[in-house]
């Protein structure tokens, strides 16, 4: 008994590694590594994906596509400023130009660009979209260029003429009015919003007199208010109606002047996509989307307008 109070008094039991006071063990920690080289074991499994390459895919989104004057909703799976990835049984052919509706925005001029059973790879139109009466546009596009770029000079080098994929389907070229609505430009103006004492700079996707889509690197709430800034072309209070991936979708406070846009000077398309990962096929070149959509040049753009204002 004396043994074993002894031995209680001293922190030990009956024996140096007894089964009152066992003696510690090594836990594997090492003192030149720290507590970093001690294994924990995992009892739960990883939940969400955290590559980047993912980090646009969505649960549960639906979104609108319009093909041939007919609209179908599609399950939204991935979306970035470059494009998107759909699922839908809609029968599809390669560069065929469609529209992806997303929210209540005013919808996305796209081309297919991949094909794989019931998903489709979209690819966004690289200009700036403007919506509104094609008169009103047509000007304002005019004035851009008159504004921002010497007619004696091009700001894109000519292009070689491209030599077009063969088309999947026989397709009609536009003639007129419908060839004049369809109108194409190089051109990609660019804003900044403002937001909870921060600022982003943000790509105009597509803008309208009630609203424009945005690529913004940086997510917002629904219905928060922000203040798009657009330079020359003034400041404009919109709320945010949708916010998925790096796309952000405004409603402005009061209905937007298309004439003013052209007081901004905009960039020129140089036709090179930043490809999301999720679209990457490996097979196409940057040179497929002008062989496909034959985007003008500036000067080619202005001589068409001129065409066009002066009839």
């Amino acid at each position: 008994m004396n043994s074993f109070r002894s031995a209680l008094n001293k922190g030990e039991g009956l024996h140096p590694s007894g089964p009152l006071m066992p003696g510690k063990k090594p836990s594997g920690a090492n003192e030149s590594k720290g507590l970093g080289s001690v294994p924990v074991a995992r009892e739960a499994t990883r939940n969400v994906d955290h590559r980047d390459d993912d980090r646009h895919r969505l649960q549960a989104e639906h979104a609108t596509l319009k093909v041939a004057r007919k609209n179908h909703e599609v399950d939204l799976i991935n979306l970035s400023g470059g494009g998107a990835m759909i699922r839908t049984d809609v029968e599809l052919a390669m560069w065929q130009k469609v529209h992806l509706g997303l929210g209540d925005c005013q919808p996305v001029e796209c081309a297919v660009r991949w094909i794989r059973g019931d998903r489709i790879g979209l690819e966004f139109a690289h200009e700036t979209q403007v919506g509104g009466d094609s008169d009103q546009r047509d000007a304002m596009l005019l004035d851009a260029l008159q504004r921002s770029f010497p007619e004696s000079a091009s700001p894109a080098a000519p292009a070689k003429p491209p030599v077009a994929p063969a088309p999947a389907r026989p397709v009609a070229e536009p003639t007129g009015e419908q060839r004049r609505t369809e109108l194409r430009h190089p051109l990609i103006w660019w804003g900044e919003i403002h937001y909870n004492h921060d600022t982003n700079r943000v790509r105009l996707r597509n803008i309208s007199e009630q609203g424009a889509l945005v690529d913004s690197d940086v997510a917002f709430a629904s219905d928060a208010e922000v203040l798009l800034d657009l330079g020359a072309a003034g400041q404009h209070f919109a709320t945010v109606t949708w916010s998925r991936g790096d796309q952000v979708g405004l409603r402005f406070a009061s209905p937007f002047d298309i004439a003013s846009l052209a007081k901004v000077k905009p960039e020129v398309a140089t036709h090179q996509w930043a490809r999301p990962s999720y679209l990457k096929s490996g097979r196409q070149t940057e040179a497929d989307w002008a062989n496909g959509w034959q985007s003008p040049t500036v000067n080619q753009l202005r001589d068409d307008l001129e065409g066009f204002l002066k009839r």
